[in-house]
């Protein structure tokens, strides 16, 4: 990377921690309040911790040191332990931790990675990496910019994390614990909604196959109600040139929620096979997972259902694909197999209490407006990572200045 500032290597930049690090087997880890760093970010949560304070963890191994699917650099703040994947450095005088973190994340790292098969990160390259070095108020006035971009990104996410608890807890107790329904049988008015919402619940319950659920409602599998589409084996699908192609959306994907370096396919595929923003998708092996994909168009990969009906709105096929989520996990754990998985009829086996339409669409505003919302600001974050990324390298060489780089966001955010 060019820079119009002074360069330094990275071991001129930090302090190195790297002999304090401990792995711990998973088998002898104890559940507590302290996170667990590996390679990627964090693994678990330990009772214990090794460093405390603002440290820089940089992976030291593992294929996304080439394919960055996920940031090869992130910051660990307060207490927390370090496994022998990362490497754990701090700036000293001549640099700060977290302008360290941006110019890593803006450097190519590839001539300093060995290993043919799994790429690595040793100490010693660690130390070559050559990265700018401006003074420290040019560094301050960086990480400001950098800095609120990403405190907007961290916010906007812990408000969805937010807003999908209060989802899964209203559909929780609306739909599988039957609370309004219950409140009524006794007689009560039901909590946290109006009187509109209320009458829509019955007040009683009849058998069915569940056990007994409320008056009315009827017993249904999640393929009965929703269509769970499998991805296509998209290498059978070249993209038609460097410029007409849809990036390939896999489960690594998936969890990034971006497709950066992903692997391209047709454009012309069938309109089902696209991915649009917002749609839901699930991982059924490997690791499971049900999200909404806000990443941008792209093709549906084998091994990911795109779920989708015509009967129930988005909110209530996606909150009750993730209330089965764990049994599927449990199932999948227990395959035979080098990738765990589920199968069609684990859809089938999959049951719920479906309540009538008008159920759904009028006592279902909540939940709607619930995802909506998250929708909404998932894609607001991809707008500003995109702003930021684009931002990074230029900021960080110092080709682009701090007035141009606020003008430039002021404009993308007007």
């Amino acid at each position: 990377m060019q820079s119009d500032w002074p360069t330094a290597t990275l071991g001129e930049l930090t302090i190195n921690l790297d002999t304090k690090r401990r792995p711990v087997k998973e088998a002898d880890r104890r559940s507590g309040p302290y996170p667990y760093y590996g390679a990627s970010g964090i693994v678990d949560h330990v009772d214990g911790f090794l460093f405390e304070g603002e440290h820089l963890l940089i992976a030291e191994d593992g294929e996304n040191l080439r394919t960055r699917n996920t940031p090869v650099a992130f910051r660990a703040t307060g207490r927390f332990w370090v496994n022998n994947h990362a490497h754990i450095v701090k700036g000293n005088g001549l640099a700060r931790t977290r302008f360290l973190e941006y110019a890593v994340l803006a450097a190519d790292l590839t001539p300093y990675l060995t290993g043919a098969v799994m790429p690595k990160l040793t100490q010693g390259n660690l130390n070559k990496i050559e990265l700018p070095c401006p003074p420290l108020k040019a560094q301050d006035a960086v990480i400001g910019v950098l800095g609120s971009l990403d405190d907007r990104i961290a916010l906007l996410r812990q408000t969805n994390a937010t807003l999908e608890s209060i989802a899964q807890a209203l559909f929780k107790s609306w739909f599988i614990d039957f609370d309004p329904v219950r409140a009524k049988a006794e007689g009560r008015e039901p909590e946290g909604m109006d009187a509109a919402t209320a009458a829509l619940f019955p007040a009683g319950f009849e058998e069915s196959a569940l056990g007994p659920i409320p008056k009315g409602w009827e017993v249904r599998s999640l393929d009965s109600f929703a269509s769970y589409l499998n991805g296509l084996a998209l290498q059978k699908y070249p993209p038609e040139s460097e410029d007409e192609y849809l990036p390939v959306i896999k489960i690594a994907q998936l969890r990034a929620g971006h497709t950066v370096a992903a692997d391209r396919a047709s454009a012309r595929l069938k309109p089902e096979y696209i991915v649009r923003d917002g749609d839901v998708l699930f991982s059924w092996s490997g690791s499971l997972e049900v999200e909404f994909w806000c990443g941008g168009d792209g093709a549906l990969n084998q091994h990911l259902f795109k779920v989708t009906s015509d009967e129930v709105p988005k909110w209530f096929y996606y909150l009750a694909t993730r209330h089965f989520l764990p049994g599927f996990r449990e199932i999948a754990a227990h395959k035979a197999t080098t990738m765990g998985h589920i199968q069609r009829k684990h859809l089938t086996e999959a049951r719920i209490a479906l309540p009538p339409t008008p159920v759904l669409h009028e006592a279902g505003r909540a939940g709607a407006s619930l995802v909506e919302r998250r929708i909404a600001n998932s894609l607001q974050a991809r707008q500003l990572a995109e702003l930021r990324d684009a931002l990074l390298p230029r900021l960080i060489s110092g080709k682009l200045r701090l007035p141009e780089a606020e003008r430039e966001i002021e404009e993308a955010l007007a």
